[in-house]
C-alpha cells in the first residue's frame, strides 16, 4: 500500500513519463498525485494537493526547479531534484534537497531515493537513514579497509567481510563471514565510530553487526546472522533497528 503521495515535474515529456512509469513498476510506496511539464502550473498543484515528496527537473524554461523550491509557500514537501546535470548538485544542498537523482535515472538509484524517504517518514534518524545511502556494493567501494593494531603490526581487514563485532572487556573480537574471529586490542565503540559510513549497526552494547549479514530477525528480540549466530537487540534499541529493516 502507497504510504507517500508524489508530483512529478518535468518540462521533458519522454523524462516524465520514463519517471512515471518506473515509479509505478517499482516503487509500490509511492502514489503519484500528478505530473506537470509547466513550472506555474506544478506550483498551484503543490499548493492543492500537499505532496509528500516532488520529483523536480532542475532545468526548465520560466522557473528553474531551484527557483520553483523558493516559491512553494507553508510547509515545504521533500523535493527530489532529477536532472542530466551534475554541476547542480552543490545547488540542491544549498536549498537542503532530501536527494538528487541524476538521469538517466536508475532503477536502484530511485529505489533506494524511496527507502530514504520511507525511513524519514518513520522517524528514523538522519544519521541512521544515512546506511541507506548505500548499496552493499556500493558501501566498500572508496575505503574498504580497516586498520587494526596486531602484536607485530598493523593488519588491514576488508570491511566487507567482517558479519560482526562483539565487545569484550578492554577488547573487541572481530567475527568474519567465513567462521574466523580475532580478537584485537580496540573498544567497540572506536569500531562503531570507524564503521558509521557503512552499513553497520550497534543492536546491543555488546554487539555491532553489518546488516548485509543479517539473516532473520526473531521477534522475541533477536537477529540471526548468515552463520546461524543468534545476537540479542537490546529493548532500547529494537524499535528504531525494527524501524531501519523495514524502510
Amino acid at each position: 500500500m502507497a504510504s507517500l503521495r508524489a508530483i512529478l515535474v518535468d518540462d521533458e515529456l519522454n523524462s516524465l513519463q520514463n519517471l512515471e512509469q518506473k515509479i509505478t513498476q517499482f516503487c509500490p510506496g509511492i502514489s503519484i498525485l500528478a505530473c506537470s511539464r509547466q513550472p506555474e502550473e506544478a506550483l498551484e498543484l503543490i499548493r492543492q494537493h500537499q505532496p509528500d515528496v516532488v520529483f523536480l527537473d532542475i532545468e526548465m524554461p520560466g522557473i528553474s526547479g531551484l527557483r520553483l523550491v523558493e516559491k512553494i509557500e507553508g510547509a515545504k514537501p521533500k523535493i527530489i531534484f532529477t536532472t542530466a546535470y551534475n554541476h547542480y548538485a552543490v545547488d540542491a544542498i544549498r536549498i537542503s534537497a532530501f536527494d538528487y537523482l541524476t538521469k538517466p535515472i536508475g532503477i536502484t538509484d530511485l529505489q533506494n531515493a524511496v527507502a530514504r524517504l520511507e525511513a524519514a517518514k518513520k522517524g528514523i534518524p538522519k544519521e541512521k537513514i544515512e546506511l541507506l545511502r548505500q548499496t552493499p556494493e556500493d558501501s566498500f567501494r572508496a575505503n574498504d579497509k580497516i586498520a587494526v593494531s596486531g602484536n607485530d603490526g598493523i593488519d588491514f581487514f576488508e570491511i566487507k567481510n567482517i558479519s560482526r563485532i562483539e565487545s569484550s572487556g578492554n577488547y573487541s573480537i572481530m567475527h568474519f563471514g567465513k567462521g574466523k574471529s580475532i580478537t584485537v586490542t580496540r573498544l567497540l565503540k572506536d569500531f562503531e565510530e570507524m564503521l558509521l559510513p557503512y552499513r553497520f549497526y550497534r543492536i546491543h552494547h555488546s554487539h555491532l553487526v553489518n546488516l548485509d549479514y543479517i539473516k532473520k530477525y526473531v521477534r522475541s528480540g533477536q537477529v540471526v546472522m548468515q552463520n546461524d549466530d543468534i545476537i540479542d537487540v537490546s529493548r532500547r534499541k529494537k524499535d528504531e533497528f525494527l524501524k531501519l529493516l523495514s524502510a
